[in-house]
C-alpha cells in the first residue's frame, strides 16, 4: 500500500470527497451553471431590428410575462394540467402499486415491476403519436377528449409519466410491514378505515415522491401539448418558441424561470414530508 492509498484510507471522509468531488464539480458547472446562466439572461434583452442579445439589465421581460393576461393564462394552465395529471397518476398508481406489493407473489412482483418499466423502453414521440392517434376523430379513444385540446394533453401525460408515480408507490408499500395492517383489522376497523388510518399515512411521503417527477415532469413538457394539445400552450412551448422562430432567447430564459421557482417552492414544501427520503 502507497503512502497516499494509506493517507486515504485512514480518513474515510476525505476518501469518498476525493471520490464525489469530479460528478460534483459536473454537476456545478453543467447543472447549477446552466441555471445560474438562465437567471442572468432573464434581465438583458433583444435589439428589435438586428435580433441580437443586448447584455443591459432590466426587469421588463419579468414586467411582461407578468402583466400578460396571456403569460398568466398560460401559466396558470401550466400548472393546472401538472397538478391534475399528478393526482390522476396518483389515484391510479395507488391501486396498481398495493397489488404489486401486496397481493402478488413475489414471481409475480418482479414480472409486474418489468411490466410497469416496460413502457419506458419506448420513444417519448412514439407513445404520444399512438396517443394522437387513438385521440383522433376516428381513433379507437375518441370518445374521451372532444379533439385535440387540454384535455388530450391531460390524458397524453398521464400515460407517459405513470410509471414515475407507481414505482415509489410500490416501493413505499412494499416496506409497509404486514403486521400493521393484520393489527388494524384484528382492533376492529374495518377496510376503509386500514387504508384511511393506516395505509396511507405510512405511504404519503412515497406518493408525495411519486408527485414530484409527474408534477416536474409534465411542468416542463412541451413535446406532448404540440402533438396532442391543438391550439393550446404551456410554459415549455414559449420558450421553445421564443428560443426558435421568435429568436428571444432572454425572453424565453425569462418564461423558463417560472417552472424552476415552482418546482423550488414545491420541493421546500415536500422536504418536511420525509418524502425525498423515498427517492
Amino acid at each position: 500500500m502507497t503512502a497516499l492509498s494509506a493517507f486515504f484510507y485512514r480518513k474515510p471522509r476525505l476518501r469518498l470527497g476525493f471520490l464525489l468531488s469530479a460528478p460534483l464539480l459536473w454537476l456545478g458547472l453543467a447543472y447549477l451553471g446552466a441555471l445560474a446562466a438562465l437567471f442572468v439572461t432573464a434581465f438583458w434583452h433583444t435589439d428589435a431590428f438586428t435580433g441580437q442579445v443586448v447584455i443591459e439589465w432590466s426587469l421588463d421581460n419579468f414586467t411582461t410575462l407578468f402583466s400578460d393576461a396571456v403569460y398568466r393564462t398560460i401559466t396558470f394552465r401550466t400548472v393546472g394540467i401538472a397538478a391534475l395529471v399528478t393526482v390522476i397518476d396518483a389515484v391510479i398508481a395507488f391501486p396498481m402499486a398495493f397489488a404489486m406489493a401486496k397481493l402478488a407473489s413475489p414471481r409475480a412482483q418482479r414480472i409486474l415491476v418489468i411490466a410497469v418499466m416496460t413502457p419506458l423502453w419506448a420513444s417519448y414521440l412514439v407513445k404520444a403519436y399512438a396517443w394522437r392517434s387513438m385521440l383522433s376523430g376516428n381513433g379507437a379513444l375518441s370518445w374521451l377528449s372532444p379533439g385535440y385540446g387540454v384535455t388530450a394533453t391531460i390524458i397524453t401525460l398521464s400515460y407517459l409519466w405513470l410509471p414515475y408515480m407507481i414505482l415509489p408507490i410500490y416501493a413505499g408499500l412494499d416496506r409497509l410491514p404486514d403486521s400493521l395492517v393484520d393489527a388494524s383489522g384484528d382492533l376492529g376497523a374495518r377496510s376503509f378505515r386500514t387504508f384511511r388510518s393506516v395505509i396511507l399515512p405510512l405511504t404519503f411521503p412515497a406518493i408525495v415522491a411519486g408527485s414530484i417527477f409527474t408534477f416536474s415532469l409534465s411542468l416542463g413538457d412541451y413535446i406532448a401539448v404540440k402533438i396532442v394539445g391543438g391550439t393550446s400552450q404551456m410554459l415549455g412551448n414559449v420558450v421553445y418558441d421564443n428560443i426558435g422562430a421568435a429568436n428571444n432567447l432572454p425572453f424565453a430564459a425569462t418564461v423558463a424561470t417560472v417552472p424552476v421557482v415552482i418546482m423550488l417552492v414545491y420541493l421546500a414544501a415536500v422536504r418536511r414530508t420525509g418524502a425525498l427520503d423515498n427517492l
